[in-house]
Order: C-alpha cells, then structure tokens, then sequence
C-alpha cells in the first residue's frame, strides 16, 4: 500500500485532525507545526505569534481510497476559509488557513478548488505554501477530543463543492 503525506492548517489544530481522522482514506492526523523558523516550536511558543508557524496536521492516507483532491476539498468544508485572522474565535497568525503543497500538481489542483470556491462567491484567503519540515505537537495535543470525549468548538462539515 502506498502512502502519501498532505498538510492543512485550518485553525486550532485538534479540530481538523479530529475530523480527517474520520474520513474514508486517512489512514492517520497528526497534530504539529509548520511554516516558521524555529526548529522543534512548542505549543507555547507557537501561540505567542512570534514564531512564524502555523498549526498544522499532517494527514497520511492511501491515494488509492482518497485523492489529494478529495481531501482537499473535505478540508475546505470543514472550516471557514474566507476568515483571514485565524478561525472562529481562535484568532491569531498560528491559526491562518493554508494548504501546503508537496508538488506543483498539488498546487495546481488547490489553486482549481480555491478558484471553484470564487466562482461560488467564497472570498477564499486560504494561502498556499511549499512543505517545509514538519514539527509534531505535544503528546497532549494528539486525539484531542477523543481524549477529551468533546466535539469541535470552531469546525463543522458544511458542503461548499
């Protein structure tokens, strides 16, 4: 089986890996960081704003179950990419919505969706980047809500496609 690795920062972190874990292909949601600097962040550091990051999950699944597409467009739908300070009421730069690419098919096929989202009168800010390295959170940050036995405070499924 292979296996492929996408990365979304959606907001708080535990929402959108509580959600893909979910979904038909994934085979795991990692709770982390990307996009800064500073090497191995922590969560309190990251918080501050200061550290260039944002919370990401890194979502490994089986191309053969979901496409990138595919998740890319669940990712859209289940949080608000038209908030450009962060989402819901977590607001901040560690909370910006953004898809980070591995290929430029990947950003090609995320530029088409964003696009789609426009033409449906969504004022997309969600930003695309290149992967960088990849920090994983804290152990505490992991399943969040599973452990918790909670829901999502500030992600919902709403279809947009």
């Amino acid at each position: 089986m292979t296996e492929v690795k996408a990365y979304y920062a959606g907001g708080c972190f535990w929402g959108v890996e509580h959600l893909f874990q979910s979904k038909s292909g994934v085979l795991s949601a990692v709770s982390g960081y990307m996009g800064g600097p500073v090497n191995n962040p922590t969560y309190q550091e990251v918080c501050t704003g200061m550290t260039g990051h944002l919370e990401v999950v890194e979502i490994t699944y089986d191309p053969e179950q979901a496409s990138f597409e595919e998740l890319t467009k669940f990712f859209f739908e289940i949080h608000d990419p038209t908030q450009a300070n962060g989402q819901g009421p977590d607001i901040g730069p560690q909370y910006l919505s953004a898809v980070f690419f591995n290929s430029e098919e990947e950003k090609d096929t995320t530029t088409a969706l964003v696009d789609q989202l426009k033409e449906n009168g969504y004022d997309v800010v969600t930003k695309l980047l290149p992967v960088e390295t990849f920090w994983k959170a804290e152990d505490y940050h992991q399943d969040y809500y599973v452990k918790k036995n909670q829901q999502p405070y500030c992600h919902v499924y709403q279809k947009k496609f």
